[in-house]
């Protein structure tokens, strides 16, 4: 999230400032006009933490350009001139778009640290070499901003979650706690092994539909330009001379006149209908409905709803402490699991009836309806033998183990069903082509008077 400071003025005149996070300038606005009518002042002024571009030099040296970020330009160059340095130039950057960095920068960032911490290096050191050793300028900004914080001493949960954008949620979450849970390298170790294993799930579904799917969309345009281009052509023919057309043949030039005919329609009716559901699926009440019945999808559905119980006991594993039942380390799990869905139920169900009403930990979690019968069978026993967190990386190690072979069995069955819609639909061509092919025209002499051809004689 973006960092804006607000700028404002009591009713007695005295200025006042802060600084609030927000994922856009509109939304900063509004939770700025909210905090004015609370605290009682008059906002004056927004202003959003942007990226500054310098040139500066030092005496007769070599002029040294780089960037910082900062709200204004003055900012900038005061803490330049504090430097040394005689400031040459200071200007905004101009298009300051940041796309999130690739999966597998994060995994490398993640695995790398993991791996030092256990070498026993100093966290700010590792967090150095990150910054100097990352391209990805997204990513290596984003873990500079978390050092400069960390040496501030601010709240790691925080400074790793106001990032989550760029790490993920589950990654931000996850790096965030490391620090106050006394297990940072398992902590650590732990995302970068999910993180690993997710990569190469991604990777092998895009290798293993990418040509199905090209091949696809390829058929698909050409099955659309054979049936209203192509084959009108030569059915119309057949029409023309009054010849009796086959079943499929009629039928496939009606379909062509219609797509023909209607095909700026068509294409409204499919296009605004999905911005539309892209544009809704990405507000947090549309996540909310899509995680909620995704689970229902037939093969995937119960691979993500069992990925999100693993996330949530990995999380819950790393936490858990065994004193009580771990209100806080239950709700960050559920945060972490990557279900918005589970997420609400987890906070809304499990949690008041272990607060409010004293429930034990599977009886809270049985009621949320989120959790498979396994799951639920796995903690009632750990709840009994007070083995509560091992029973959490159990499941964690089981599903892990499950969803990988099944998401092999899944793709493969994708590839089938894939395969059998080209075939039937080039199968359908073909019967159509063949069909077209036997049909003959009427004899152009039958049902027509005798026509007498006389010629003259040659002169």
């Amino acid at each position: 999230m973006a960092e804006y400071r607000i700028e404002g003025v009591t009713p007695g005149g005295k200025p006042i400032q802060g600084i609030l996070e927000a994922d856009s300038t509109h939304t900063a606005k509004q939770k700025a006009g909210q905090l004015s009518q609370q605290r009682n002042f008059k906002l004056l002024h927004v202003i959003p933490r942007a990226t500054w571009v310098y040139k500066v030099q030092r005496g007769t040296e070599k002029p040294i350009m780089g960037e910082q970020k900062a709200f204004t330009k003055g900012e900038v160059r005061e803490a330049l001139q504090k430097m040394g340095f005689r400031v040459i130039r200071v200007q905004k950057r101009m298009f300051d778009f940041k796309a999130r960095p690739p999966a597998t920068e994060v995994v490398t960032f993640v695995r790398v640290s993991a791996d030092l911490i256990r070498q026993k290096l100093p966290f700010n050191e590792i967090m150095q070499l990150m910054v100097n050793d990352i391209q990805n300028r997204t990513l290596r900004e984003a873990i500079k901003d978390i050092n400069t914080e960390l040496k501030q001493g601010k709240d790691s949960e925080r400074a790793f979650i106001k990032h989550e954008a760029v790490l993920g949620r589950f990654t931000a979450h996850m790096l965030g706690l490391a620090s106050k849970s006394g297990n940072m390298a398992e902590i650590y170790d732990s995302t970068a092994k999910f993180l690993e294993r997710q990569a190469e799930f991604k990777k092998n579904l895009k290798s293993a539909l990418i040509s199905p799917i090209v091949t696809l969309i390829v058929l698909f345009g050409a099955v659309i330009y054979y049936v209203g281009y192509i084959f009108p052509a030569t059915a119309k023919l057949f029409v023309k001379f009054k010849v009796d057309l086959p079943p499929m043949t009629k039928a496939t030039l009606v379909l062509s006149d219609f797509l023909v005919d209607h095909m700026i329609i068509l294409l409204i009716i499919i296009i605004v209908p999905t911005i539309l559901a892209v544009r809704f699926f990405m507000t947090d009440r549309g996540r909310f409905i899509m995680d909620k019945y995704i689970w229902s999808v037939p093969v995937i559905g119960q691979l993500l709803h069992k990925t999100s119980i693993e996330i949530f006991c990995r999380v819950f594993y790393a936490l858990y402490s065994g004193a009580g039942e771990n209100i806080e380390v239950i709700r960050l799990a559920a945060e972490a699991c990557g279900n918005k869905f589970m997420e609400h139920q987890i906070k809304t169900v499990a949690l008041p009836m272990m607060i409010q009403k004293g429930a034990g930990i599977t009886e809270a979690f049985e009621a949320t309806g989120v959790f498979t019968k396994t799951a639920i069978a796995r903690f009632h026993s750990g709840a009994e033998t007070g083995t509560v967190k091992n029973t959490a990386l159990q499941l964690a190690e089981y599903y892990e183990k499950e969803t990988s072979y099944k998401m092999r069995n899944a793709i493969d069955f994708i590839q089938l069903w894939i395969s059998m819609v080209i075939m039937i639909v080039l199968t359908a061509l073909t019967l159509v082509s063949s069909e077209t092919a036997t049909m003959r025209p009427k004899n152009p002499a039958m049902g027509q008077s005798t026509v007498t051809v006389v010629q003259e004689p040659m002169s």
